[in-house]
């Protein structure tokens, strides 16, 4: 008998040996214990493999959150085929160049997602069918529920190690879009130090309300598989189904992304149930606004936080900034606008344009080396060899290291702003706009000058019911920040500002019309 590898695919295997009976997912009405999920699993696999998934072929899931989301990744892992998680919302062209870029041969799309999915399956000459992730028919595809019916479950491919394992594409707020590649390898990694730096286990209720096609959500759900927890699934992220949630399934454990938690923080102001469940709030993906993250350490007293830091071509995380460092008082107070220091099997440096390491407190770019790194860009080996030069993974953030080894991202290189020959950094500005008490939404950005060369510009959405003008909002960041700092002009909008679908606000767009 053939001894299974131990790939991602033996988490399921182990949770399911190891906590049959114990509730595994949590959708809506739907719970499933580990060993009818891992059953599905394994018939969803047969399902798929009939319909010509192999080993190394490419498999894309267009489709919110829910239990089949999870099943068709983890059955796509099961037929050695690689999961390709699309974004659902991107516009029609940006969807049919994403999968003729991947080369997909089966898309998996829930009902939302089946116009879309008729169109792309008649372009994309790779595409042999799709399948339908949802309870009901809608269309001649079948549904995943018909494949579990209709086929016995096959055997795991026992992929592991080096073999590719996920193909997600990034670049949405800094550029084109790339298919980054993870390994099992890389993915396992990066979980082993989240579970070490965090403490999940058993007994985690996690709650997922970011969206899988995000490596973020998608790495918890390796995590909190491994450990055997509970999966509480929510379609997409609402601040007050959110907090239903974690009340009534008695979540432990929730991830937010900064605009997640204000609006969190704000629905808590009116809410006087304390949450007690949740022990364990992680949060990153972009700067946390530190009035933020003292008025929700404010509002739930009880429990911890951690901060990841890190990239899709990280598996994502690199640092950790632990919950002994988020104190407000006392000797290891005073780290906040930190990122943490680098995880157990991470190195992080920081070095000047010429790759020459740079010494405690100076700015540079910041680089990174260990297994969560990821194998490549697919299919792009001239940009892999250039942000994998010598070993480290160049990730575009600007930062320094204290004398501690912690790690502090000042901006993206590409946000930096250079005004009159001094450099401004973005987030800086941002968390003093962030500071005033009307402020729901910023970003800030360089705009051109004619005199300065870039201009600081920030735009700014104040909260319901409030009025703030521009020179409120400067005189404002004159108390906090040099004035070389303070916004030259300053936008109010009374709309959203627009974000990505794993909710970090895009720049890009904003910044757009001003350099065309």
């Amino acid at each position: 008998m053939r001894v299974p590898a131990v790939g991602l695919t033996f988490a399921l295997s182990r949770a399911k040996r190891m906590r049959g009976a114990a509730l595994a997912v949590v959708d809506g009405d739907v719970r499933l214990d580990w060993d009818t999920l891992a059953t599905r699993v394994a018939r969803l696999a047969g399902g798929l493999h009939q319909r010509g998934v192999q080993p190394g072929t490419r498999v894309a899931i267009l489709a919110a959150n829910s239990h089949r989301h999870i099943e068709a990744q983890f059955a796509t892992l099961w037929c050695g085929a690689v999961v390709t998680p699309i974004n659902t919302r991107l516009a029609p062209p940006e969807l049919q160049a994403v999968l003729a870029d991947a080369e997909p041969s089966l898309l998996l799309v829930d009902r939302a997602a089946t116009d879309a999915a008729a169109s792309l399956v008649r372009d994309v000459s790779s595409l042999q069918g799709a399948v339908i992730l949802d309870e009901l028919p809608v269309h001649p595809w079948p549904t995943s529920d018909e494949l579990i019916a209709e086929n016995p479950p096959i055997e795991d491919a026992g992929s592991e190690g080096d073999d590719l394992a996920y193909l997600y594409y990034t670049g949405g707020t800094t550029g084109a879009p790339k298919g980054v590649m993870l390994s099992h390898r890389n993915l396992e990694a990066n979980s082993m130090n989240v579970i070490a730096e965090t403490g999940l286990d058993r007994d985690t209720v996690h709650l997922h309300c970011g969206p899988l096609f995000h490596v973020a959500a998608g790495a918890r759900v390796i995590s909190t598989t491994i450990v055997g927890g509970v999966h509480v699934l929510l379609a997409r992220f609402d601040a007050d189904e959110v907090l239903d949630t974690i009340a009534r399934e008695r979540c432990t454990v929730a991830t937010f992304v900064p605009t997640m938690a204000r609006q969190i923080v704000d629905r808590l102001d009116d809410r006087h149930d304390a949450l007690p469940s949740l022990s364990l709030i992680t949060y990153g993906a972009a700067p946390m606004p530190e009035d933020t993250l003292v008025r929700l350490m404010q509002a739930l007293p009880g429990a911890r936080f951690a901060q990841s830091y890190g990239q899709t071509e990280l598996s994502p995380v690199a640092t950790i900034l632990g919950a002994d460092d988020h104190v407000l008082d006392g000797p290891r107070s005073g780290r906040l606008g930190s990122a943490g220091r680098a995880v157990l099997t991470a190195e992080v440096r920081i070095v000047d344009p010429d790759d020459r390491e740079l010494g405690p407190g100076e700015i540079g770019e910041v680089t990174v080396r260990g297994p969560m790194v990821m194998r490549g860009y697919w299919r792009q080996p001239e940009l892999t060899a250039d942000v994998l030069r010598g070993g480290w993974m160049h990730t575009g953030d600007a930062g320094y290291l204290d004398d501690d080894g912690y790690l502090y991202v000042v901006d993206r290189l590409k946000d930096m702003i250079v005004s009159g020959g001094e450099n401004v950094y973005s987030v800086e500005v941002e968390n003093a706009l962030y500071r005033h008490p009307d402020v729901q939404q910023c970003a800030v950005f360089g705009i051109p000058d004619d005199q300065w060369g870039e201009a600081v510009h920030a735009v700014v959405v104040p909260k319901a019911g409030t009025s703030v003008g521009a020179e409120a909002l400067r005189a404002h960041c004159r108390t906090l920040i040099a004035g070389y700092k303070i916004p030259r002009s300053v936008e109010i909008r009374p709309e959203p500002l627009p974000i990505s679908g794993a909710n970090k606000i895009l720049k890009s767009e904003l910044r757009a019309r001003f350099w065309q």
